[in-house]
């Protein structure tokens, strides 16, 4: 079945502005809550929401196989376990209804007031019901930086860096869509010239940009997956924002890595951008050095060039840029990131996620986070109101943007936009 909705020379009779991230040609997939309070499974296309449940309940859907309820529902769960045929084929029926030249729902205005949304009308809502997350540590830039920082310059990277795809295992329980605040979280650190830790609101609050895949039903328990089947289970990605308490993450992160420095939140963008939208902007990664295993061995262009920016935004001030980088600089791959966490039989579900890893490039403006920027925080950012920044203060609000782009459209995901308060204090 070809990917008829990618065709570029498709146009919606929705008013869709030239720069917006999503044309008909993309066709992500999110859960919204309406203004009559039902929650729906929905696509976007402009600046509009398309109540998915209420196409299906219409027979708009016919010839699909499909369960009754599919997007009937309060998360994507189901609709991803169906895997890539059933998606390519609701991709492919969506756009041909949404195509300027069909007139089906075009012309049934009955129809349209229940299938369409400004999008100011619907709040998002997290768009899979996440069973595990896992963050991977995959920008050879980031972790050489990271590595300078905090060890020996002349060994940044440590030995099994340039072997593995190195992550660790999440909390998906404080995973949130975007516009949901958090708090500045408490955590024990232990200040540069103290001998005792002590506990109170970190001190150093930062961002990580990154993006995230979210799988389907990938294996069952001891099956691995072969680094050139990995894609097939691979639904689409979000944008990431891998919160992060450094001072608590310094203390607590040896000998088993991170903890209470991360779990207390991380922040996606609500709709998922399927990897069939993204293939066009297919380009090759980094070169590997040395040699991976062979389990790890994959074929082809495996990269996506999706340019990504990270801004903030202090409370009832403009917006600073503060970086641009670029998912092409992952030095491992999605496929090899799935490969390797099922390669000692470890399962791997529906809506599980898994974070790139803070993405950062190879030149200063590029770094994905406050840790790097900063170098640490001696290198404070000067923002436009003339405050500075070593990390995040309370009530800055972080802004991330990604998406894609070629002489022939434009595939994007929106934003990941969240505030930071201060710390809980129980009312």
């Amino acid at each position: 079945m070809p990917i008829t909705a990618n065709n570029p020379e498709l146009k919606s009779w929705l008013k869709v502005s030239a720069d917006s991230d999503f044309p008909i040609q993309n066709i992500p997939f999110g859960v919204f809550l309406t203004k009559e309070h039902v929650v729906t499974i929905g696509t976007r296309i402009g600046d509009y929401a398309i109540d998915l449940g209420a196409l299906q309940q219409l027979n708009y859907f016919e010839g699909i196989e499909l369960t009754d309820d599919m997007f009937m529902q309060d998360t994507l769960n189901d609709f991803i376990s169906d895997g890539k045929r059933t998606w390519r084929a609701v991709r492919n029926r969506i756009a041909e209804l949404f195509c300027e030249s069909n007139e089906t729902l075009q012309k049934n205005e009955k129809h349209r007031e229940i299938v369409i949304f400004n999008l100011d009308d619907v709040e998002m809502q997290l768009p899979v019901l996440i069973g595990d997350y896992t963050d991977f540590y995959s920008s050879k830039e980031h972790a050489t930086n990271v590595g300078a920082m905090f060890r020996d310059p002349d060994n940044a990277l440590l030995p099994n860096w340039l072997h593995i795809p190195v992550g660790y295992h999440g909390r998906s329980s404080t995973i949130i869509p975007s516009d949901i605040p958090v708090h500045r979280p408490m955590g024990q650190t232990l200040a540069p010239d103290a001998t005792n830790p002590t506990f109170g609101p970190s001190k150093r609050v930062d961002f990580e940009l990154e993006t995230a895949f979210i799988t389907t039903d990938a294996n069952i328990m001891g099956e691995p997956i072969p680094a050139g089947e990995a894609e097939d289970y691979i639904f689409g990605m979000v944008l990431l924002n891998d919160w992060s308490a450094r001072d608590v993450q310094k203390w607590e992160y040896v000998p088993l890595g991170p903890f209470l420095a991360k779990s207390f939140a991380s922040s996606i963008s609500p709709w998922i951008v399927t990897m069939e939208a993204l293939e066009p902007f297919r380009t090759a990664g980094p070169k590997q050095d040395p040699e991976p295993l062979d389990y790890l061995k994959v074929e082809g262009d495996q990269a996506f060039d999706i340019k990504l920016e990270v801004s903030l935004k202090p409370e009832g001030g403009e917006e600073n840029l503060l970086a641009t980088s670029n998912f092409k600089y992952m030095y491992w791959s999605m496929s090899q990131q799935l490969t390797h966490h099922t390669s000692n039989g470890c399962r791997v579900n529906s809506g599980d996620m898994m974070g790139s890893g803070t993405i950062s490039g190879p030149t200063p403006d590029s770094f994905g986070s406050m840790l790097e920027l900063t170098w640490g925080g001696k290198n404070p950012i000067k923002l436009s109101d003339g405050t500075e920044r070593k990390f995040i203060d309370d009530n800055d609000t972080v802004i991330m943007r990604g998406y894609c782009k070629n002489d022939e459209v434009r595939i994007g995901f929106g934003e990941v936009c969240t505030k930071l308060l201060p710390p809980y204090q129980k009312k």
